[in-house]
Parts: C-alpha cells; sequence; structure tokens
C-alpha cells in the first residue's frame, strides 16, 4: 500500500489496523513535511532537569532542527535561561506562545510573572500564558491564580493572555475561564485510558467541552501527544504505530477544522519519568539526540 499527499486530508479518523509500519512512517513523513501549528518545545539536554540553566547555545541547537515543522512554539518558563527561548524563536521567524511557570512558591511566581511581562514588552510575545496546570496539581488556591492572570493582563492589554489546564478544568471553574483572553486547553486521550481507535473522537469532546465552557472565546488546543513507549494506561497503549497513528489523526482533523493545535512534544526529555513514569520519558517527535523517531529508516 502506498500513499500520496493529495489522499492525506481523507485520512483523518482513518481506521489503521491493516496499515504496515513503513506505510504509517512514509505517511507520518509526509505530514510532518507539511508542517504543523505548533510545537512545545523541549529545551533541556538530557542529563538536564527544570532548576538547570539553559543556554542559549542549546536553544539554537535544538530549533535549529524544529523550525522547518512548525509555525508556532510553545514555552513553559520565563527563568533560568528558557527567557531566552522566545528571543531566539523570533530569530527564526516563529511566533510565541510563552508561559510563566506558576508553583506554590511565591517569590518565584513573582520573578516568572515579571519576566513575562518584561518579554511581552520587548515584542517577543505573540500569547502569554499564566501558569501551567496549577489547578490540576492544586499547586495554588483558584484566586491566587486569577489575581496572576488579571495582573498579567492589566500589565500587557495588548496581548492575548490565558491559563493553561486540562479542558475540564474551564468547565468545573467558570471563573477562570471568564478571566482568560483566550482558553488553553490541554486534551490528552492517552492519560484517560482511551484506545487509540477512538482516540480521535474523544480529543474533539474534549475540545468541544473547552468551547463550550468559554462561547465565543478562542480556544487553543495547548498539548496533545502519544507516547511510543511505556507502560499502558487502561486501552491506552504506547507504542510506535499508536504513536503516528495519533499524530497523523489529531493534525489533519485540526488543519481541516481550522483548530489551533500544540504537539506535545519536540524531543523526549528523560527527567520526566520522575513525575510521569516510565511513559514520561517518551512524548517527542524527535528523541533525546534530535533525530526523527518516526520517519523510514
Amino acid at each position: 500500500m502506498s500513499f500520496r499527499s493529495e489522499n492525506i486530508l481523507s485520512l483523518a479518523g482513518r481506521d489503521f489496523s491493516n496499515t504496515q509500519e513503513s506505510d504509517l512512517r512514509s505517511l507520518f513523513t509526509d505530514i510532518l513535511n507539511q508542517g504543523m501549528h505548533g510545537l512545545c518545545f523541549s529545551p533541556y539536554l538530557d542529563f538536564q532537569s527544570p532548576g538547570d540553566i539553559i543556554t542559549e547555545e542549546q536553544i539554537h541547537q535544538k530549533m535549529e532542527i524544529i523550525r522547518p515543522y512548525t509555525k508556532w512554539i510553545r514555552t513553559f518558563s520565563v527563568s533560568e535561561g528558557n527567557e531566552l527561548i522566545p528571543k531566539v524563536a523570533k530569530q527564526y521567524g516563529l511566533k510565541t506562545m510563552v508561559g510563566a511557570w506558576l508553583g506554590e512558591d511565591e517569590e518565584k511566581n513573582e520573578e516568572e510573572i515579571q519576566n513575562l511581562i518584561k518579554l511581552a514588552n520587548e515584542g517577543v510575545i505573540d500569547l502569554a500564558a499564566v501558569g501551567n496546570e496549577v489547578l490540576y496539581r492544586d499547586d495554588l488556591p483558584e484566586e491566587v491564580l486569577l489575581s496572576y492572570i488579571r495582573k498579567v493582563k492589566k500589565a500587557i492589554p495588548t496581548i492575548p493572555v490565558g491559563y493553561v489546564d486540562a479542558y475540564y478544568e474551564f468547565c468545573d471553574r467558570p471563573a477562570i475561564a471568564e478571566a482568560c483572553d483566550v482558553i488553553f486547553a490541554n486534551c490528552y486521550p492517552f492519560w484517560e485510558g482511551c484506545h487509540i481507535d477512538y482516540s480521535l473522537l474523544y480529543m474533539k469532546d474534549m475540545y468541544h467541552k473547552a468551547k463550550n465552557a468559554a462561547p465565543g472565546k478562542r480556544v487553543i488546543i495547548t498539548e496533545t501527544g502519544w507516547p511510543n513507549l511505556g507502560s499502558a494506561i487502561e486501552a491506552s497503549e504506547p507504542s510506535l504505530s499508536n504513536a503516528i497513528k495519533y499524530f497523523i489523526n489529531a493534525q489533519q482533523w485540526s488543519k481541516q477544522e481550522g483548530i489551533e493545535l500544540f504537539w506535545f512534544s519536540s524531543f523526549d526529555e528523560a527527567w520526566k519519568q520522575g513525575v510521569e513514569g516510565d511513559v514520561g520519558a517518551y512524548w517527542g517527535l524527535w528523541d533525546k539526540d534530535g533525530k526523527l523517531k518516526y520517519t523510514n529508516k
């Protein structure tokens, strides 16, 4: 079986159960070469983790690898060298969704907020995210998070400001949805135990729930992906073929429907095993050494 570029748009949601791995790899390559809307940027080297200082040189090295394939990048922090990422991205002509990482440390939160505002005023931020899964982790009370969102919105009124969390948090917390200029929804059928055959339908439902939580507002899928290795979660099974199938369906659906979607993630990150188990290290399109994982060898 072979695939041609003109057939790609008809494949969103397709049952790939009888498709050979080599054909999946070929189709993955075709779709990747057409380009993605957005990609979550992983700056850490194999021996690094959050808390280590990121250098401008390593940012350039990794940005050079991904820049032909994406229009936007998403970052998660604006300290410890991460504040350099949007500046480098702009040098490569990429748009930026830049996040301030918030947690239980009030002093660190203030540093992140001030750095986010500073970068926005320097003109290197297109979308600003105040916090990532803070409510999911139960790191801050809702009212404290709201105060940070309002503070940033007041300081950078010309840039859309939002908050990143699982899609259902916006359904459960209408005050958060109301405070955001744009809804940044993470949608992971994998983490909710969904079988690969139903994963696209599940993600569509997640997206529409986030839309319904904030009628009329722009909704962006800020994270979705599928790991290629690790332990299964109920019916969700990590594998090379499942990761490719999910990528194909997610990219084609989002393009057909005009939905802004950021793929998670760019590179494999070993440090994530400590917080997500054995699957945590295998969400990248590229491995830890910067080699594409899903193309034909």
